[in-house]
């Protein structure tokens, strides 16, 4: 490890690699030929690995995939820079800027007597930065995994004070609608107003609103919904090796 400020020249030669890689006089026609979308699975990819190694990897494995997506930032950057867009200089500046806006309690006048001050001025920053925001759920992306994305909407949710949402119940078979039974007296239950009401419920949507329940469970318990099933299968996937294993090893005599 180096603590010289060797960092900046580091960071400028892997900058010199990719321009050679993206140069039209001698470059690579693979790099060339890519483009920020081209270029999805691949940022995918790494930073599953990454959080794998982060999570179950050794120090030179979670410094091997930092590098890995680091090089992705720097290509992206620099695909850009052909591009007249931006560089890789704008998004180190950009970057920086907005951490320390996040960060008054440190860059600023602000103090926070704790954690939840802390996350309570971050909220605040970062909410005057996002002002042209509408809803609370602005700004979620849609590519998050679905078990991710329902955990972050539910904290939106949380954050904004509104209602837990109960998604609209199904009817069991022989059963009408929430709130009506087939004699025309009342299960109880009051109906139900669905923002998607007539969208056809299915096996598989059903099995979704009550995973979606189980994510909430994970949220009002603090715990991540994504990194607990990410265990969960790792878990599984030790055992059923073991099993595949101790199939294939020659039985031995008793």
């Amino acid at each position: 490890m180096t603590n010289d400020g060797t960092t900046g020249t580091e960071i400028a030669e892997l900058v010199r690699v990719v321009a050679a890689l993206l140069s039209d006089d001698g470059g690579c026609d693979w790099n060339r030929g890519q483009t920020h979308g081209s270029l999805v699975t691949y940022l995918v990819e790494e930073t599953a690995e990454l959080v794998e190694a982060i999570e179950e990897g050794t120090t030179a494995d979670r410094r091997e995939e930092l590098g890995d997506v680091l090089y992705q930032v720097v290509l992206h950057s620099a695909l850009a820079e052909r591009q007249g867009a931006f560089d890789l200089a704008d998004v180190v500046r950009d970057v920086t800027a907005k951490t320390v806006r996040r960060h008054p309690h440190v860059f600023g006048d602000d103090e926070a007597r704790d954690v939840d001050d802390i996350v309570r001025l971050w909220s605040a920053a970062k909410a005057r930065e996002k002002s042209e925001r509408t809803s609370a759920f602005d700004g979620v992306p849609g590519g998050l995994p679905a078990l991710a994305r329902a955990q972050k909407i539910d904290g939106r949710r949380r954050a904004a004070g509104l209602p837990a949402d109960e998604p609209p119940r199904a009817c069991e078979p022989g059963e009408e609608a929430a709130g009506s039974r087939s004699d025309g007296g009342s299960t109880g239950r009051p109906p139900v107003d669905d923002p998607t009401e007539g969208v056809a419920v299915d096996d598989e949507l059903l099995l979704g609103r009550e995973l979606a329940r189980m994510v909430d469970v994970a949220t009002s318990r603090g715990i991540d919904a994504e990194r607990a099933l990410r265990r969960a299968v790792r878990e599984r996937e030790a055992r059923l090796r073991a099993v595949e294993t101790e199939g294939r090893a020659p039985h031995q005599p008793e």
